[in-house]
């Protein structure tokens, strides 16, 4: 992918649409080969985004889906000590007892288990998804930097392994915690908002493109006024695509504030906002956007 526009293009061939700022930074990401670091609300197409690259790619995606406690061993590799153990007794069996070969055998690559990032390295091409970053502790993301700073990484028993041709990597945050400047300084930067009325419009009907044009406009202004209403958490594209989904399985092709409110449970996932969102005058919201 040579300019931004053919990112753009690429990324749009499957469905993922993109504005020029993020086309840029994409280009950027992948001629650098810089991670990308994307933040903003959940559903706003964060981890899509790696999923879309990948795609454009033609490249697997690794997903580590980051958590509170993880660690080395569950994100770059771990032995596989049911084997070793297995291994060490058929050596025994065998009458082998030569210690040092023992050791070097017991500590070989295929007792290895690679996990996303050791994967991610030794697989190219790839994307690596890092998502939920701000889930993690700061000792994490000081490792994951070090590893990001240089692709590679050293196995005491095996020596340093180095990516032939680094990863292209995409780390989220929901910004549940400020993720430490040293990571987001190694990173291209890119904050995800919700997208206007016109564009959230567009990735529903290039989403569903068996759903009606009338009911794709009407859940998308349900949802934008949605979004105002101060809710716990306000939904986002997913879950607009989630909704008229849902809408379109129940043989509709277009909806009224009754309907919709039967089908909260589709966009909204906290009681308060069901009970708030009741509250809303549905019917005026449809007829504003002359939907």
């Amino acid at each position: 992918m040579e300019e931004p526009e053919q990112v753009r293009a690429r990324l749009e061939e499957t469905g993922y649409l993109v504005d020029d700022g993020l086309a840029v930074t994409c280009y950027l990401a992948l001629r650098l080969h810089r991670p990308l670091f994307c933040e903003g609300d959940a559903g706003v197409g964060k981890t899509a985004l790696a999923s879309a690259l990948a795609e454009a790619l033609g490249a697997p995606l690794i997903r580590l889906q980051c958590h509170e406690g993880i660690d080395a061993s569950q994100a770059l590799y771990d032995w596989d000590f049911p084997r070793q153990l297995l291994h060490l007794r058929a050596a025994e069996a065998a009458g082998v007892q030569d210690a040092d070969r023992l050791e070097s055998e017991l500590y070989d690559r295929r007792f290895l288990i690679a996990r996303p990032l050791l994967q991610a390295l030794q697989t190219q091409p790839s994307v690596l998804l890092v998502d939920e970053i701000d889930r993690a502790d700061d000792e994490f993301e000081a490792f994951l930097l070090e590893l990001l700073s240089e692709y590679a990484v050293t196995i005491p028993e095996l020596g340093t392994l180095r990516a032939e041709v680094p990863p292209v990597v995409v780390l989220t945050s929901n910004r549940t915690r400020e993720v430490h400047d040293a990571l987001k300084r190694r990173c291209l930067y890119h904050w995800f908002d919700h997208p206007g009325f016109a564009r959230e419009l567009a990735i529903v009907r290039r989403r569903l493109p068996g759903v009606s044009a009338r009911l794709a406009e009407q859940v998308t202004a349900l949802v934008q006024a949605l979004r105002g209403a101060d809710l716990v958490k306000p939904p986002g594209v997913a879950e607009t695509i989630d909704w008229a989904e849902a809408l379109a399985a129940l043989g509709a092709t277009e909806t009224d504030a009754e309907l919709a409110v039967t089908t909260l449970g589709s966009v909204l996932k906290y009681r308060e906002d069901m009970d708030r969102a009741r509250g809303l005058d549905l019917t005026a919201v449809l007829a504003a956007r002359g939907v």
